[in-house]
């Protein structure tokens, strides 16, 4: 096993009359491809805007003048307000007699979507979370990204079982029941598959941010700390230095958890998600919430915790998730998903449709804390504005960020440098390579570069 290599520290999306955004559902170019940008002049965030307004309103009266296209009601005033529609004239529909809600009909578009470069069978396979659509924090478990080695089930709660055994006084069994009488906890954490941003290391820019970076969600799990669990069976914490994690699902999936982690309090046997039971997909009755580790370790359909006193060494940990280093070693049991961040619009796919004000706007994330600053550049890294962290920020959670910025119609180059309280700053591509080679697939987590073009449409490129 080779050791672990880490890298030292080193706004209105849609119409009206300022900027606007069009969010289409879906090149690759380098540095000498780029238009030189310029960085744009610090302002009051008031003055800022209301110069950004003013600047739109300016090339629309001008767009009227010319005769063009014009986005804005002609002077008669805009139908939609002087006509008042049939939602506001008739009785509307009953209780949702479905018994669960649904989303509206006019978002039938933000959904999971599976990529056509990744494995076709359908019982491993990989759907990514729509980034560019969601606000907050909170992923909903509709939309939670899904990776599945042995395709999903559900599973019967009243036949599941949860194990403890391995160096412990008292191996015991619990009943899902018996588990949900115990004390519980509820916490909101993100998780991130090893192999997100994973097409990127091999030069492919995949279209949009749903690809890029889309094997990412948070949500709030509630469960039962996996110590209590532990302290219950008798476990010999000074002895036991691991446990080992099992799924009940066919492809058995095993992962070994330090236990600093779980004496911590931190890794949940958990039940629930977003105030509801587990989804199916999503291991539905019971996964385990490993915080900060890399997705494949919170073992879904969970049927057995086993406490040892060394790594495991399973075929999930010893074949898959390992990174291959430019001496030729493998880095094993890398779990931690290191400081990361990303913009989620504009991003890939997005077209900006007029000149004048956006709110750019991402999230971050660090699997050793709280996220403490995230930089945002318009110009490919030569100037960086420091973004608005929107509360709340918490521990191995998403935090979502924002920057005012005034579109003047030239190339802009879009990239976010995330920062946790640990001091790690989020490595460029070159640095991160200079480091981890060119033969990784998993834990990416180099800056990400949105190109906007002069005709507004934003294209997924790699800055060397």
């Amino acid at each position: 096993m080779a050791a672990e290599h880490a890298l030292p520290p080193s706004e209105a999306p849609e119409g009206v009359a300022r900027g606007r955004l069009r969010k289409a559902p879906e090149g690759f170019i380098d540095r000498a491809g780029v238009r030189a940008v310029f960085a744009e002049g610090r302002h009051g965030r008031r003055d800022f805007i209301r110069g950004a307004f003013a600047a739109a309103l300016a090339g629309t009266a001008a767009t009227r003048a010319s005769g063009q296209a014009n986005p804005v009601p002609a002077e008669g005033g805009d139908p939609n307000i002087l006509n008042l529609p049939a939602h506001s004239r008739g009785l509307g529909q009953p209780v949702a007699t479905d018994g669960y809600g649904k989303p509206s009909r006019y978002e039938a578009n933000v959904q999971r979507r599976q990529s056509p470069g990744l494995t076709q069978t359908a019982q491993s396979s990989v759907s990514f979370a729509p980034l560019q659509s969601l606000f907050g924090i909170v992923t909903p478990s509709g939309l939670h990204f899904e990776r599945h080695h042995q395709g999903w089930w559900d599973v019967d709660p009243s036949r599941h079982r949860f194990m403890v055994n391995g160096l412990v006084k008292k191996p015991m069994v619990f009943t899902m029941d018996e588990l949900m009488r115990l004390p519980s906890v509820s916490r909101f954490h993100f998780i991130e598959c090893g192999a997100n941003t994973g097409m990127e290391w091999g030069n492919v820019a995949v279209p949009t941010v749903q690809y890029s970076h889309g094997m990412l969600s948070c949500s709030e799990f509630t469960g039962v700390p996996l110590i209590t669990l532990l302290e219950m069976a008798g476990a010999d914490l000074q002895a036991g230095k691991f446990v080992l994690a099992e799924g009940a699902d066919g492809s058995s999936m095993t992962r070994t958890i330090p236990m600093g982690l779980v004496a911590s309090g931190q890794v949940l046997v958990a039940y629930g998600q977003n105030g509801e039971m587990l989804r199916p997909e999503n291991g539905y009755p019971l996964r385990l919430v490993v915080p900060g580790v890399q997705g494949v370790s919170w073992v879904k359909y969970l049927r057995r915790v086993e406490v040892g006193d060394q790594p495991w060494a399973t075929k999930d940990e010893a074949v898959h998730y390992i990174d291959l280093m430019p001496d030729g070693m493998h880095r094993q049991y890398s779990s931690i998903q290191e400081c990361k961040s990303v913009v989620t619009t504009p991003s890939g796919g997005q077209v900006l449709l007029d000149k004048g004000f956006y709110n750019v706007t991402g999230l971050a994330w660090s699997g050793r804390g709280r996220i403490k600053r995230v930089d945002v550049s318009v110009d490919g890294g030569r100037n960086w504005r420091t973004a608005r962290l929107e509360s709340p920020v918490q521990d191995k959670c998403l935090t979502r960020f924002n920057l005012d910025w005034a579109w003047d119609g030239r190339p802009a180059l879009i990239q976010s440098r995330a920062m946790d309280e640990t001091g790690y700053v989020q490595p460029t591509y070159r640095r991160l390579r200079e480091v981890r080679g060119t033969r990784s697939i998993y834990h990416n987590n180099a800056i990400q570069s949105w190109l906007v073009q002069d005709n507004g449409e934003v294209k997924n490129v790699q800055l060397s």
